[in-house]
């Protein structure tokens, strides 16, 4: 398997000038959505334009911005002159990230996103006696920020088919991601240990299609291509990279560094989350250290010292390295379904996703 690009890589420092130019687009929108009537914001009180503030200041706290990248390269495929829309649908697969991100704070009750305070905790901070309020102002912010995902794209420059197209990939995606929270809580019921199946299953659904099939299709569809033609191979490569990089997440919140991740470690076991590192390590353990595994799991209070025991038992269990052998035989997969691309698009483009699978397991947060 090929090493995942330095950071003196061509690759690398492509996808480094589109997050610069992304980064510098996203503050153009936020500030133009103040004037000349792009959004009316009600003048009473301060939570209305705090809501905004807060949908801003998380989406601007940065990330990987993989979407907004994937979704460029998408268009690359087929162009590589300047894509009418494209921006537009940038922002709107980023702002529907953000929509995510509040959301599944709230849902996991996490106090940590992107190295600072998610939003739900911000509010709580805020309204430290009012915690309904705290709770339904993040709703809100969340919801604020998926419709103006939806939005951004009806602005969106070009043929107008093409807008409507773009419009029902994105609330395609934006549904079946919901679908894919419930069945992710779905499985953190109760003490059965999720098959791959199942894993697999919530990978696609929760962030795979959102996070990879639909900024393909909106670059694609950008750039004047079908991508309904290719609709099996797409998802196919989508499913599959998203799986790499949903052990990689679940592998980084055990064996990762929580100064890099920008979360502490542990957190799905004091979640309780049958997460795959969690799903692998029960699977591994019986007796004495299945016993501590189980008093951890679900344990909010449970100590950092006791998660370096179990990141412990999962080392010696061969935790670590079957997850790693799983992502690099998905990542070889995904390679093999972008190969066949070169046939009808362009070269260097498909290069990018045919390096895209091992960056997602090699990858430090």
């Amino acid at each position: 398997m090929s090493d995942a690009p330095g950071a003196d890589d061509p690759l690398t420092n492509r996808l480094a000038g589109h997050v610069r130019d992304f980064e510098k687009l996203l503050v153009r929108y936020f500030d133009s959505l103040g004037g000349d009537g792009c959004l009316d914001v009600p003048s009473y009180g301060d939570l209305a334009p705090e809501s905004l503030a807060m949908v801003r200041e998380l989406t601007l706290r940065g990330g990987k911005r993989i979407r907004v990248v994937v979704l460029r390269e998408a268009a690359r495929l087929v162009t590589d002159e300047p894509v009418a829309g494209l921006d537009h649908a940038a922002l709107g697969v980023e702002l529907l990230h953000t929509h995510g991100l509040i959301h599944d704070d709230l849902i996991d009750d996490s106090a940590v996103r992107r190295g600072g305070p998610s939003t739900y905790y911000a509010y709580r901070e805020r309204f430290p006696d009012h915690p309904r309020t705290a709770l339904g102002l993040t709703v809100l912010a969340g919801d604020l920020a998926l419709a103006l995902a939806v939005r951004v794209l009806l602005g969106a420059e070009g043929d107008a088919s093409v807008r409507q197209a773009m419009v029902e990939v994105l609330t395609r995606a934006a549904a079946e991601t919901v679908l894919g929270q419930v069945v992710d809580l779905e499985r953190d019921l109760g003490d059965t240990v999720p098959d791959d199946e199942v894993l697999h299953l919530v990978a696609d659904f929760k962030s795979a299609r959102y996070s990879l099939l639909a900024p393909l299709h909106l670059g694609l569809l950008a750039a004047g291509e079908r991508p309904e033609r290719y609709a099996d191979e797409l998802r196919r490569y989508a499913r599959l990279v998203g799986i790499c990089a949903q052990i990689r997440d679940d592998y980084l919140d055990l064996f990762g560094d929580g100064k890099e991740t920008g979360k502490p470690v542990g957190t799905d076991v004091r979640d309780g989350r049958r997460s795959y590192v969690v799903a692998a390590l029960l699977s591994s353990v019986s007796g004495a250290e299945r016993r501590v595994v189980e008093a951890a799991l679900g344990d909010s209070s449970c100590s950092d010292a006791t998660i370096a025991v179990v990141r412990g038992i999962a080392e010696e269990r061969g935790v670590r390295e079957r997850l790693r052998e799983s992502m690099r035989a998905h990542a070889d997969q995904a390679v093999l379904v972008a190969g066949g691309w070169r046939e009808r698009w362009r070269s260097e483009a498909v290069g990018f996703f045919e390096a895209l699978p091992y960056w997602s397991v090699e990858r430090s947060r």
